[in-house]
């Protein structure tokens, strides 16, 4: 069985020191920012919840059932980490008859806090941004070491890598997208195969991210570089060629070399060859010590990890 390091290269320097993360549900707080407000019409309700310790999927069939229809037909923006205190937006499609009583999805770990109604079915990645509110707990660091590190990660942002969730545990995931991918086994479970291949794709998109952190060029635009919305980026493989040209071309392209035995294989799999923010700059980053405790604030954008920000702080 083929090993597969997640221990990717940090950006700002070593780990300051240790610290007790998520040790309660209340240590890592997250809201779901949708940049939009409903309609107040439309065929789709739409539900905030605060949910405690709860999965996301879990949460989505729960709804179904209580409202009476497909899974399919519940939409939220993104999976939230299960391992803390999250608000986000589900959409249910609910176009005629009488609605169920949605309070009944309160529970110990479930709280309604709206309901409203909005003309579109909610996508993934369709919000704006996730809000956290992350606490850090005996930080065995120097403090003015932490405040210098993170006065700097506000200037420059950090390395947008995909967190380590993303890969199962012990990277379970890549080891059966290999299966699936180079052995030829086939997987039936559309969302099992779905999270293999992503897990996949990202796994790639790391190790180029990872060469040009090695190249201490992972903040630097070079020649041939693709940019959106002025920030470079990196590879998302699928069918297609790479963006890239020249100096950046070349870099990916031997970044990626060692995986050519996944490569082709995902160009095969309908998934079209797509770009993504090589770095993750964090909106209205503060921190306040609470004795040796550290809290933190900021807002990511879609598709980013609060864990990718945190790794540059602590072990």
């Amino acid at each position: 069985m083929q090993t597969y390091s997640l221990d990717f290269p940090r950006a700002h320097g070593d780990p300051l020191g240790e610290a007790g993360f998520r040790e309660q549900l209340e240590d890592f707080y997250v809201n779901e920012d949708l940049g939009f407000t409903c309609d107040g019409s439309g065929e789709h309700v739409y539900l905030q919840v605060e949910k405690r310790g709860d999965n996301t999927e879990w949460l989505a069939r729960t709804i179904a059932r209580l409202a009476g229809v497909e899974p399919r037909d519940v939409g939220y923006c993104g999976l939230k980490d299960r391992h803390g205190v999250t608000r986000q937006w589900f959409s249910v499609y609910f176009p005629k008859g009488d609605e169920p009583d949605w309070q009944a999805l309160n529970s110990e770990s479930v709280t309604l806090l709206q309901v409203c109604r909005h003309r579109q079915k909610l996508r993934r990645g369709q919000h704006r941004s996730n809000c956290f509110v992350i606490l850090l707990r005996n930080f065995t660091a120097d403090k003015a070491a932490v405040e210098a590190r993170l006065q700097r990660i506000a200037r420059h942002g950090v390395p947008n890598y995909f967190g380590v969730q993303r890969f199962g545990i012990d990277g379970g995931n890549l080891e059966a997208a290999n299966r699936m991918l180079v052995d030829g086994i086939k997987v039936k479970n559309r969302h099992k195969r779905s999270l293999y291949l992503s897990a996949a794709r990202s796994y790639l998109f790391n190790q180029v991210l990872a060469k040009r952190i090695e190249m201490n060029i992972w903040h630097s635009e070079i020649d041939g570089d693709i940019k959106l919305d002025n920030i470079i980026t990196g590879p998302l493989w699928g069918r297609g060629r790479l963006a890239t040209t020249a100096e950046a071309g070349a870099l990916e392209e031997a970044a990626l070399r060692p995986w050519q035995h996944w490569l082709e294989p995902l160009e095969f799999t309908g998934l079209k060859q797509e770009r993504r923010l090589l770095i993750s700059q964090p909106q209205a980053l503060n921190w306040d010590w609470q004795g040796q405790h550290l809290q933190l604030a900021f807002s990511l954008g879609v598709g980013a990890y609060a864990t990718s920000l945190l790794r540059e702080l602590i072990v």
